[in-house]
């Protein structure tokens, strides 16, 4: 799959008048009384080239958007990059004695430094974090235990990151000046730590899966947790646009949101919510893991769209990407997908 140049001229322009518009009518309605929504085939899936020939396909999970005006993800052993004219490039970052199960470095959540355009990667396979820079180099950075399975990569307003430990049970805190790397011990044993985002208070609210709760910590170790309906088997977490924290629940089939006071409320969404990203356009998009698709969902829970993914097998994760589309993972499938949301045709 390619682009080209004259035809990404073309987009860029008209996503251009897009953006305008949506500012003008306002992010929450837009699609209704706004930019026209892209009907028909909107998602093209784009297939994710093995790293060493004739090996299974590669699945990808993490995924953000990076520098040099690329999506970047990871899959398996590597961070593969694609451009806005669809070439894939592929870093591979080795891995010795990885954990099992994984065969590899296990390359899982990812994240972009907003200062640097730095991409941040979680090995799950090696108890590393990793991070790499637009030219390609990779530092990496050793968490205590190979076994401590990291996840959600969160950027704090003290210059460190936090990083979710499944395996661990923890959240670390990383300098990534000096690599100095602090613990702190979730209250609830086996929660299944995963998934971050720092809050409008500026604590860390993350997911714990397996014991069905929200969990927010203060920079410096101070844990409160919520508690949501057995089984709800919450998995990522965003900062919404309204200042409260949006997350999914992937086996309740519920979009879920959670002031900084606590204060909860839920909204049915089918299919198996389970990727969540806050669009350009001020809406939020979730990817669904048991009916291959990517709603979109205003802040009073309201889906104002929809589009399949066709071919698709297991969405994981979702993210914004070059202008209004959206970008998303298929790890079964070994697929990427590119969403247009917007008819920029008309």
């Amino acid at each position: 799959m390619s682009w080209s140049s004259s035809a990404w001229t073309m987009r860029t322009l008209a996503v251009s008048a897009l953006l305008a518009m949506l500012v003008a009518v306002g992010g929450a309605t837009a699609g209704a009384e706004g930019p026209p929504l892209c009907q028909g085939v909107c998602a093209t899936a784009v297939a994710v080239p093995n790293a060493i020939p004739g090996a299974p396909t590669r699945g990808p999970f993490g995924i953000t958007s990076g520098p040099r005006g690329s999506m970047w993800f990871g899959v398996g052993g590597a961070v593969d990059r694609v451009d806005q004219h669809g070439q894939i490039t592929i870093y591979p970052i080795p891995a010795v004695n990885p954990v099992p199960p994984f065969a590899n470095a296990g390359i899982g959540w990812m994240t972009t430094d907003p200062s640097s355009g730095d991409v941040w990667f979680a090995e799950r396979g090696t108890g590393k974090v990793g991070r790499i820079m637009p030219n390609g180099a990779i530092t990496e950075f050793s968490l205590p235990k190979r076994t401590a399975v990291p996840m959600g990569i969160v950027f704090a307003p003290d210059s460190n990151l936090y990083i979710t430990e499944g395996g661990s049970n923890a959240i670390a805190r990383l300098n990534p000046t000096n690599g100095q790397i602090v613990e702190f011990a979730v209250p609830t044993s086996n929660s299944t730590t995963q998934s971050g985002a720092l809050g409008p208070d500026g604590a860390i609210w993350f997911i714990e899966r397996s014991a069905a709760k929200i969990g927010r910590m203060t920079l410096d170790g101070n844990f409160t947790e919520y508690p949501l309906a057995k089984g709800a088997f919450p998995n990522r977490i965003v900062t919404g646009p309204d200042g409260a924290l949006w997350f999914t629940e992937l086996m309740a089939g519920k979009l879920g949101r959670i002031t900084t006071g606590g204060a909860l409320t839920e909204y049915p969404i089918a299919g198996g919510p389970v990727g969540i990203a806050v669009g350009k356009d001020g809406q939020l998009y979730l990817d669904l893991f048991l009916a291959p698709g990517v709603d979109r969902v205003n802040l009073q829970g309201q889906v104002t769209g929809h589009w399949g993914l066709p071919g698709g097998v297991g969405p994981l994760l979702i993210a914004t990407g070059f202008g209004l589309d959206i970008w998303v993972t298929d790890s079964t499938g070994g697929k990427i997908y590119r969403v247009t949301v917007y008819d920029v045709r008309r």
